[in-house]
């Protein structure tokens, strides 16, 4: 019987995970147990992925504002640190600013506005018009920015980011002076000791701060990039990626993930004879159209995966080959003919007009962004998503 069902994902259900847990068996077994209560059958390219949030977990990679404190103070000293663009967000910054103001003196925070790098305003774009405000070369005092917008509070939280990451820094004694620019060179008028809190543009902040006369210039990526005192931490993206664990302690994003992929490949070619691939995942990178908030805080979409996952998908519009190249046919000719040409396709599709309007994104990323939507950020109890036929195309 010809197949009427392209790709098919299930989030599936495990134990909750803790420190110290076998995740590949976990995960395995897992798999296994859904195929035979759900009655699907694995295959070849079929994907396992999990989430980042499991992995951190059973390697036990958690750090308290004490170990922040400690490493900041170790990088600072005593100097005025200028925290600048961090994310405005609960769960992803409020442990972390906590633990840098226990480490520091003073602190200058300045916050990019109309919105943070991910899409959480401050102020709404159309407010600056009326006010005449541009956010590209006006650097503006916390009074100064009272005096245009007030008191805006977020409308997904309710939380005045301002006024909330303020009384942070208050709560440990340290006095803290807030500025809102966009330009990184501001924050060298207040202090040339610099932690860069941004994300993705992260880089190039560290690199016009150097170049411009920033001392000591770090970014949350050199924080917690060994142990502190037997702390967690991540070589490659320090607090980047952590999420607040406890009222006093963040979970960092796993390190050394690849064993976990392979291993749990190598498990399941074992068990079922299929060679399924497999990947952690973090944030999938889309964008939420109302609040204009992108789910990208994460280094990485994936920070390890098999080698099938690797690489961009090669593919033609559907739509475009039946508009234009067999604009005349119908039916099952026009299946024939599109099958047909799917067969023969060149191996590399970029610049062709049948492959415009397809996604060259990379497989990890739209596979991330799928697995985050399926598995959600609350209480579904799926970490895991299994994921099959997203390999096929019309012609299977």
């Amino acid at each position: 019987m010809e197949r009427v069902v392209g790709t098919v994902v299930r989030g599936l259900r495990c134990p909750i995970i803790n420190q110290g847990d076998n995740i590949e068996e976990i995960v395995v077994d897992s798999i296994l147990k859904a195929s035979e209560v759900e009655g699907f059958t694995i295959e070849d390219k079929d994907i396992v992925t999990l989430t980042e949030s499991i992995v951190a977990r059973a390697q036990g990679n958690y750090a308290t504002i004490d170990h922040i404190a400690k490493d900041v103070h170790l990088k600072f000293e005593d100097d005025t640190v200028g925290v600048i663009f961090p994310i405005l967000s609960r769960n992803r910054f409020a442990n972390c600013l906590r633990g840098i103001a226990k480490g520091a003196k003073k602190i200058v925070l300045m916050l990019s506005y109309p919105s943070d790098e991910v899409g959480n305003h401050l102020v709404d774009i159309d407010t600056l018009d009326d006010k005449g405000v541009n956010p590209w070369t006006d650097v503006l005092t916390e009074k100064q920015f009272r005096n245009h917008f007030g008191y805006k509070k977020h409308p997904f939280t309710g939380v005045d980011y301002i006024e909330y990451y303020k009384s942070l820094v208050n709560e440990y004694g340290i006095e803290c002076e807030v500025i809102f620019s966009n330009n990184p060179k501001t924050i060298l008028d207040y202090t040339k000791s610099v932690l860069a809190c941004d994300v993705h543009t992260r880089f190039r902040t560290k690199k016009i701060l150097k170049a411009n006369g920033g001392d000591k210039v770090y970014g949350l990526d050199d924080i917690l990039s060994e142990s502190v005192d037997g702390s967690g931490y991540n070589e490659d993206y320090g607090l980047l990626g952590s999420n607040k664990s406890t009222e006093d302690g963040v979970k960092l994003f796993p390190r050394n993930c690849q064993p976990t992929v392979d291993h749990i490949q190598h498990m399941l070619k074992e068990k079922t004879g299929k060679n399924v691939e497999v990947m952690v995942y973090g944030d999938g990178a889309f964008k939420d159209p109302v609040g204009k908030i992108w789910e990208l805080a994460d280094p990485v979409v994936s920070p390890a995966y098999t080698a099938g996952l690797d690489g961009t998908p090669n593919e033609v519009k559907l739509k475009y080959l039946a508009d234009n190249n067999f604009a005349d046919l119908r039916g099952d000719e026009l299946k024939q003919a599109i099958s047909q040409f799917i067969n023969d396709k060149d191996e590399d599709l970029v610049g062709s007009m049948e492959s415009q309007g397809t996604t060259p994104r990379k497989l990890t990323d739209l596979i991330g962004s799928l697995s985050d939507l399926t598995s959600g950020s609350g209480d579904k109890g799926t970490p895991i998503v299994f994921i099959q036929g997203y390999f096929d195309n019309f012609t299977k």
